[in-house]
């Protein structure tokens, strides 16, 4: 009773000329906050982070770019309600299979990425998100190569 009231008044704090794309429980807001969470570990956000976080999320999902900055707002939000990663991963792995959980850590690798280089914060969060979704760690490094061979030949 109480999830549908607070959903209740979430839709009508929107105003009536705004829509909802994302709903509450959208498995597409936890892994956006995974994301937005990882960008912000290492205590610096770079433009290419931005701008990559956007582009993984619109490639991923097929967004338009106004839901894109939508799903990141909300995003930010969620994360910084959020008191640990635990209430992200349960949600993908109810949702996703695993495959689907197998993409989340490809895309927070590409993430980890998007400023050149992994940092230790970025690294380990990542392991325990993997670790979160049930995806081993030997599957969570394969996965890091694939994503760093990609992105080198991207840059030859």
């Amino acid at each position: 009773m109480f999830k549908a009231i607070r959903e209740w008044l979430q839709i009508e704090g929107l105003g009536e000329e705004e829509e909802r794309q994302f709903g509450p429980d959208d498995h597409r807001v936890a892994v956006a906050a995974l994301l937005v969470h990882l960008v912000a570990i290492d205590g610096v956000i770079t433009d290419d982070e931005r701008r990559v976080l956007r582009e993984v999320l619109a490639d991923h999902y097929d967004l338009a770019p106004d839901d894109t900055e939508e799903l990141v707002k909300l995003a930010k939000q969620r994360d910084d309600e959020a008191v640990d990663l635990y209430g992200f991963t349960s949600v993908l792995k109810r949702v996703l299979d695993e495959d689907g959980r197998k993409q989340v850590v490809e895309m927070m690798w590409e993430m980890g990425f998007a400023d050149g280089r992994i940092s230790e914060f970025e690294d380990n969060t990542v392991w325990r998100v993997a670790e979160l979704l049930g995806v081993t760690s030997r599957e969570r490094i394969e996965i890091k190569k694939r994503v760093e061979a990609r992105l080198e030949r991207g840059s030859d």
